[in-house]
Order: structure tokens, then sequence, then C-alpha cells
């Protein structure tokens, strides 16, 4: 169990879904929360909204300058959450050429933005709490999800990669892998999303990680059990299965 009360923490990708619900969880418990999207106007309603002391930072993540002009004003953080995401469901047939490079910029290329300007300073002073939103999908390839499970997939790894070199140190890193969450980015989808879960009920289970010492937690559970399964199985199997 963590002591949050008086904890600066930086949610990036908080105007609305997990990222919203997730402020909240931090904002009751006792953090102080500062919140970064682009919307001014989601983010000025979030922090009003917010029990605690909380402010926002609006922020570009594609805009490198934009990026650096954010971690100045924030200062300095006890913990960073990257939260955000962009999502377009396409396959190869009707590839998407600028939704793919989008997905890639804000959900990998993005999050490579963020960390290149705070980790170094909690490196510096050996402290700090690094959490990163990945995706079950990350885990392996798959249909109808150009430029998304790509990039999750490269998040989840730059995770893996920061662990290995930060786990023996004062800098936490963790990685979430949630399934389907009732967000304006799953509305996009036309297809049956298993194990929905809401924002909050997301929220929780991310609260819950954060409150441990665990590097990975992926879920819901029961869901997370196929594509972790996934990763054993030969290509001719698991293309027939998923494909």
């Amino acid at each position: 169990m963590k002591s949050w009360q008086g904890k600066r923490y930086w949610l990036v990708g908080a105007s609305a879904g997990l990222g919203e619900a997730l402020a909240h969880k931090l904002s009751h418990a006792g953090a102080e929360v500062i919140v970064s999207a682009r919307s001014e106007d989601k983010l000025s309603e979030l922090v009003k909204a917010l029990p605690g002391k909380a402010r926002f930072e609006t922020m570009d993540v594609q805009d490198i300058d934009s990026v650096r002009a954010a971690v100045r004003n924030v200062g300095n953080l006890d913990g960073i959450i990257y939260l955000a995401g962009a999502y377009w469901p396409f396959g190869a047939q009707e590839w998407e050429a600028d939704h793919a490079t989008t997905m890639i910029d804000v959900n990998l290329t993005g999050l490579v933005r963020v960390m290149g300007e705070v980790v170094p300073g909690m490196v510096e002073k050996d402290a700090g709490h690094i959490v990163i939103t990945s995706s079950l999908t990350a885990f392996r390839g798959l249909p109808k999800s150009i430029g998304y499970t790509a990039s999750k997939a490269g998040t989840m790894s730059l995770a893996e990669c920061m662990y290995a070199d930060l786990r023996k140190t004062g800098v936490q890193v963790q990685v979430i892998n949630p399934g389907f969450i009732k967000t304006q980015l799953t509305d996009k989808n036309d297809f049956k999303m298993p194990f929905l879960m809401t924002p909050e009920e997301a929220a929780q289970q991310t609260f819950d990680h954060m409150d441990s010492d665990k590097f990975k937690k992926s879920f819901p559970f029961v869901f997370s059990l196929l594509f972790r399964f996934s990763r054993l199985l030969p290509d001719a199997i698991y293309f027939r299965l998923f494909g």
C-alpha cells in the first residue's frame, strides 16, 4: 500500500475515459493531480469536479515544443501516468495511412517524447513512479487493427525495457494492459466487445495496480488469459483461431 496524500501525479491524456476516472481515484486518495490533454475546456471542467488539489496543463503529445513547455510548467513530480491514445479500426485491405500514422505517433512516439523529458529528472533524483498504458492487443497481431496493435506492442515493449533498466533503482515502472473500455474510442467498433468495462471499473483496476509493487497487470483477468496464452500458439493455429 502506498501513501498518496500530498503526492503530485501528472496524468497525460486525461480529458475523458480512463484518464478522467483515474484522476478522480487519485484525487480522492489525497494526491495532487495535474491533468493534460489538448482540450482546455474538458480539462477545466474535470479540474473543477475533482475533490482535491488539482490543475490542468494543455499539451499536444505530437508536438515536442508543447511537451517541453508542459514539463517545465508542471515542475517536480512524484509520478506520471501516460494515457494518451488514438484509435481507428481498419485492416490492411482498407489501409488508412493518416490514421495509422496518428495512432503510432500518439500512442507510442508521444510516449517516447514525454518520457524523454521526464525520466532523466527522475533518474537523477532516484525517485519517481511511471505508469504506462498499453493494451491486451499488444500481446500478438490481430486482424483489423493496423496501427493500433503495432503501437501498443511497441508501448508494452518500451515499458519492459524501462523496467529492465530501472527495476533496481528508486524509479518504479509499471504497465497496464486493459481490454475493452467503454469510451469514445471503442464506440467506433462495430463488433461485440467481450468483458467491456466502464472507465470507473478500469480505473479501479489501474489504481489497485499502482498501489502494488508489481510491474505488469493485464485485465480483465479471465479475458487476458486468452491473449497471454496466444503467445504460446504456433502461427498456423493462432491465425486460424484469431483471424
